[in-house]
């Protein structure tokens, strides 16, 4: 195990005991922690993460980085526009002209 796992793991390990410091009964997560721990434990391989004693199952923390990043992802690439296109204009010529003609169309 790396310096840099060893870090990531220490980090972790405290903030899940913060997190048990505010809860006697059952620990809650805030996105905050939520965002914490998937941020972190996405650094270490997956093969070492089942190995520690953690709150949540790891799937649930990639589960959760995973739909972060969707969502991130989702509000930068937002469409500007989510009306329909404007009509050409020969287009919009063509139907005024055969609305004219064709008084029965109303």
């Amino acid at each position: 195990m790396s310096d840099r796992d060893k870090d990531i793991e220490i980090l972790t390990l405290r903030h899940q005991l913060l997190v048990l410091q505010r809860q006697a009964q059952k620990p809650v997560f805030t996105a905050t922690d939520r965002a914490i721990l998937a941020g972190l434990l996405h650094q270490l391989p997956q093969d070492k993460l089942r190995h520690h004693l953690l709150l949540v199952r790891p799937g649930t923390i990639l589960r959760r980085h995973r739909n972060l990043l969707k969502r991130r992802h989702a509000t930068t690439c937002t469409p500007k526009r989510r009306q329909r296109p404007p009509t050409v204009r020969p287009v919009r010529a063509l139907i005024l002209h055969l609305a004219q003609e064709n008084s029965s169309w109303r």
